[in-house]
């Protein structure tokens, strides 16, 4: 099978943003557009919605006049399901209970023809549990749509048990003519991108829990040197802590309490204060008139350090320090080699040499255990950095062992190559790092269990959260086997099995190669 042609009749059930959007799309590809709700003046304002955005996008130039015309004109209120008789696809866009969902596609069975497809947007029921009761579960698949349709190219396709191949590939080659990127998914709970994002907002809780910063300064770390357009406190008051920790704790019960998806009791604290984000006009921040903007933490500028050497060993874990080096030499800063001996004499390469201080690429451990292991009290770590050449900002951590003296030489260096420095208490993986691994683990699991592939993981996480890279592409990036070593040095750190390493990292470590490879 190939995409519907533009002639096919799409119906949307349910005209709600999702509803709504969807249509907006369908209608603007070409096809002619029922769409459904039980509350007619909920279908009138959507449709006059729709029209106000065609002529914007027209006096943009995104799309002609014309074209605006024509695309309104294939919209359609309908007021009974048996409307929708013609539809060659049926998208499902309603209340998220399966009881319901179950009850519509029951009924939609005995109104459409036997080869028109049934799908659903679902985000987080089991395609598999609203297709049992069916007489054909065959042609029910998820169709799950990102929010705002029109502007969010990612496309779920997913597949319950009973889902035939082939309507699979058409919706998705139907999504794809529709100008959108979707990807492959089995019905597992949180399909791919609620599953994996899960580590993102997992990690910030847990550091602020630990008290390694503010909420604020743990987003500006995530969005100024990893590359993430919001960081996970900004993101959670957008969404609403409420729906946050419901899809939370959705995951969590579905994979049977996995300690990879627990809660936080300090959101839940937020959920039960009330403070559910940008709506309730507070949430990890306070919104509104006389809203103050948090100060985030950055060390005081100090002078260019008199001297800076580097122990670098080939391989993958080199690679973030070399790119390091050479962003150190693109801002003048004079690196000196250091011979074998002088190299070693830390206990460990790769690494820079600042005025006495030891500084390396967080492997997973705190900066504490790194000294003690290697009997130098003045150690310093860095945080990864998503762009080495453009990122603005980076975050450190001392042992406790360190001296002012030391730390302050680690501080002047990273800010004489252009970075905001932040300097976060000593917790293991510090912030960027932490984040990005967990993320590749998790994709690298939903891989490894046959949930989607390495491509549609990456694929997903850019395309349905806006990630600066794929989360696998970004694991080989710095080397799996940096990412085996951080998750195994943060495992041993907590004791817990929340930080295991997927089958598929180790894997692809012993062998040698990349996860796309």
């Amino acid at each position: 099978m190939a995409a519907l042609q533009p002639a096919s009749v799409i119906a949307v059930i349910g005209s709600g943003a999702m509803g709504s959007g969807i249509a907006q799309v369908a209608a603007a590809a070409g096809h002619t557009v029922k769409l459904y709700d039980t509350r007619a003046e909920a279908i009138t304002v959507a449709l006059a919605g729709i029209g106000t955005i065609y002529s914007k996008l027209a006096d943009k130039g995104k799309m002609t006049h014309a074209e605006a015309e024509a695309a309104r004109a294939r919209l359609h209120a309908v007021t009974s399901l048996a409307d929708v008789a013609d539809a060659a696809l049926v998208v499902e866009a309603i209340v998220e209970d399966l009881d319901v969902k179950r009850g519509l596609f029951a009924e939609l069975e005995g109104i459409v023809a036997q080869d028109a497809i049934l799908a659903t947007n679902t985000s987080s029921i089991s395609i598999t549990a609203i297709g049992a009761k069916l007489r054909r579960p065959e042609r029910l698949v998820g169709m799950h749509f990102f929010n705002p349709v029109p502007l969010m190219a990612l496309v779920e396709v997913i597949s319950g048990l009973a889902t035939d191949a082939q309507v699979a590939n058409t919706v998705y080659d139907t999504a794809a003519s529709w100008g959108k990127n979707p990807v492959h998914a089995k019905s597992t709970p949180g399909f791919i991108v609620n599953r994996v994002a899960r580590p993102f907002y997992a990690e910030g809780w847990r550091l602020l829990q630990e008290q390694a910063a503010d909420a604020a300064t743990i987003d500006a770390v995530l969005r100024e040197a990893g590359g993430f357009r919001m960081g996970p406190f900004e993101l959670m008051d957008l969404i609403g802590h409420d729906v946050n920790y419901s899809v939370t704790r959705s995951v969590f019960e579905a994979y049977y309490g996995d300690p990879r998806f627990t809660p936080s009791v300090l959101q839940q604290e937020m959920v039960n204060a009330g403070f559910l984000g940008r709506k309730a006009g507070r949430g990890c921040y306070r919104y509104g008139e006389g809203a103050q903007a948090p100060v985030v933490q950055a060390e005081a500028p100090l002078p260019r350090p008199d001297y800076v050497g580097h122990s670098l060993e080939a391989g993958a874990d080199g690679r973030q320090t070399a790119a390091m080096l050479e962003r150190f030499r693109a801002h003048g800063i004079d690196v000196h080699n250091r011979n074998s001996a002088e190299g070693h004499q830390h206990g460990e390469a790769p690494a820079f040499h600042c005025n006495g201080a030891a500084i390396y690429l967080t492997d997973g451990r705190t900066a504490t255990a790194r000294a003690r292991a290697n009997r130098h009290d003045d150690t310093v770590v860095f945080d990864l950095v998503g762009d080495p050449v453009n990122a603005t900002r980076i975050a450190i951590a001392a042992a406790d062992q360190c001296s002012p003296a030391a730390c302050n030489a680690a501080v002047a260096l990273f800010q004489a190559a252009g970075f905001t420095v932040t300097r976060l208490d000593d917790v293991p993986g510090l912030a960027v790092m932490r984040t990005v691994a967990m993320l590749a683990n998790e994709a690298a699991d939903a891989v490894h269990q046959g949930v989607c592939s390495a491509a549609a993981a990456d694929i997903a996480m850019q395309k349905g959260v806006n990630y600066p890279r794929g989360p696998l592409a970004w694991a080989d990036a710095i080397g799996v086997g940096h990412i085996v070593k951080v998750l195994e040095n943060l495992a041993t750190s907590y004791g817990e099995d929340r930080y295991r390493v997927s089958p598929l990292l180790r894997r692809r470590h012993a062998a040698g190669t990349t996860i796309h490879a």
